[in-house]
């Protein structure tokens, strides 16, 4: 069976419960959450593979996504005078 390769971005935020949630701009809907960031990785990848899946069964175009370098977004807690 002949397989390809996608590559997409996501984006994981942290909660204010502490979940952490992964988002795939690219793939509408599709999202993810997991109580680690480890774990959001693994429930994510499980999830676009569903995604993609779904879209083949219904004969639907798998977007593509122009790589780009990894970007990574911390918070940045400042604390000054009142």
């Amino acid at each position: 069976m002949e397989t390809k390769t996608y590559q997409f971005t996501v984006e994981f935020e942290q909660d204010e419960d502490g979940v952490y949630i992964a988002d795939v701009p690219a793939l509408q809907g599709c999202h993810s959450f997991g109580a680690t960031l480890e774990e959001a990785e693994r429930n994510i990848l499980e999830a676009i593979t569903g995604y993609l899946e779904m879209l083949q069964k219904h004969g639907k175009p798998i977007p593509f996504e122009k790589p780009t370098a990894f970007i990574l977004k911390k918070p940045a807690k400042i604390t000054i005078p009142a």
